[in-house]
């Protein structure tokens, strides 16, 4: 699988829900929020440093669970209107067929 190079919009995006989620975890331990949430203590860490930009959702999933945020809050936060929605904003992407 190729990814495609990242946006500014997509780093940007990637920022806003590390700081959501380091606020949301508050005084909790970044270890315990990690372990409830089956993710790695790195993987948590990456994301709220904004070093992961684009984590699988999966994972936003689960550690927005344990933080007791909604999912459809966490996205409002992190793509405010106005910003690029993703993938379909980048224009075409060609398709190679083997």
């Amino acid at each position: 699988m190729v990814r495609l190079p990242l946006t500014p919009a997509d780093v940007e995006r990637g920022r806003r829900l590390g700081a959501l989620l380091r606020r949301a975890r508050g005084e909790r331990s970044m270890l315990g929020v990690a372990l409830d949430a089956g993710v790695s203590p790195e993987t948590l860490r990456k994301i709220e440093s904004g070093r992961v930009a684009t984590p699988a959702f999966p994972t936003i999933a689960a550690i927005a669970a344990v933080l007791g945020l909604s999912l459809d809050a966490l996205w409002a936060e992190v793509n405010p209107a106005g910003a690029a929605a993703g993938p379909a904003e980048r224009g075409p992407v060609e398709r190679l067929v083997s």
